[in-house]
């Protein structure tokens, strides 16, 4: 499968779970549940968000991108995922593997920019409750949302064609379930240096800054609330933002905990170790799509009288 060293790479072999087989079957059915909860969960958030004219506010407009988003972000991978635990050829060609790249960098991108472009939704909504309306807008928040997904974009566009542009002429064994970038670049026999410090560039615009403007607008957020004098005015305030306040901690959490971890310094653990890492980066891509609806839905009275309402209106056109 693996191309020889004087002709160009056409196509990969993703190693996925080949070296531990037992294990394939399982976690087909497992991904696959969470892959069809994910789809249903950020669906319905969608259709509520929607078809709810209550929930015309900015606010229920990002949670619907996000939930288009993480709907898009993990079809970009997890259907590649199970059908390499199906298929005993677990190969994609070199322009597939391009396009699933640049999908889930962008919208990986999009995602970290989208979660500071809530933040500061609630920012304004519980330090400038009187200016809210006039400075969110429709048009002001409907092009905060389009500016996160272009902005996700081209990071994507450039990162990937930096990528593909180097040369794969030796091994094509990705020793991953998916085309992840670092995995790829591995394989390029080619200096990477170039392709290393602009991903560094775009981490730190892409994931310190977010958080960095999440971080401020939190403080000034909690200082605001500690201010209402009242034990059910600091209530409702805080409840207007901790759904979003728990999805950025799952987000950035889960991502701090995979590069964070210390790596095994035990070579007879580094088999473990490598699938560990893998089975980690691959639950970290179905983790919070699955759980943002569930947060959304449990700790917003509005999310779930929607629902309720659109639950009620289908059994009575029944």
């Amino acid at each position: 499968m693996e191309a020889s060293n004087q002709s160009s790479v056409t196509e990969f072999v993703l190693l996925g779970l080949s070296a531990h087989p037992k294990l394939e079957k399982t976690f087909f059915v497992l991904i696959l549940s969470m892959y069809l909860v994910i789809l249903l969960g950020n669906g319905v958030l969608i259709l509520v968000t929607v078809s709810d004219s209550h929930l015309h506010t900015p606010m229920y407009f990002f949670l619907g991108n996000l939930s288009f988003l993480d709907i898009c972000y993990t079809t970009s991978s997890v259907p590649l995922v199970l059908d390499g635990f199906l298929n005993p050829r677990k190969t994609i060609r070199f322009s597939a593997c391009a396009v699933q790249m640049f999908l889930s960098f962008a919208m990986g991108a999009t995602e970290c920019v989208l979660l500071g472009m809530m933040a500061f939704d609630r920012y304004m909504a519980i330090c400038n409750p009187l200016r809210y309306s006039m400075v969110m807008r429709k048009t002001v928040y409907v092009s905060m949302a389009a500016s996160s997904w272009l902005a996700g974009g081209a990071n994507s566009l450039v990162q990937i064609s930096l990528a593909v542009q180097l040369p794969f002429c030796g091994d094509n064994v990705i020793n991953h379930f998916i085309c992840e970038i670092l995995a790829v670049l591995k394989l390029a026999c080619a200096d990477i240096s170039i392709s290393v410090v602009s991903m560094g560039v775009a981490n730190v615009i892409f994931l310190g800054v977010p958080v960095l403007f999440i971080f401020v607008s939190y403080i000034f957020i909690l200082t605001t609330i500690l201010r209402i004098p009242s034990v059910e005015g600091r209530k409702k305030a805080f409840s207007t933002c901790s759904a979003h306040l728990t999805v950025v901690v799952i987000f950035y959490g889960t991502i701090l905990f995979m590069y964070g971890k210390p790596k095994s310094k035990d070579p007879l653990g580094a088999d473990k170790q490598e699938l560990a890492d893998k089975l980690i980066s691959l639950f970290y891509g179905l983790l919070t799509p699955m759980l943002n609806p569930i947060i959304y839905s449990l700790r917003n009275k509005d999310v779930k009288a929607a629902v309720k309402n659109l639950v009620v209106q289908k059994h009575s056109t029944q």
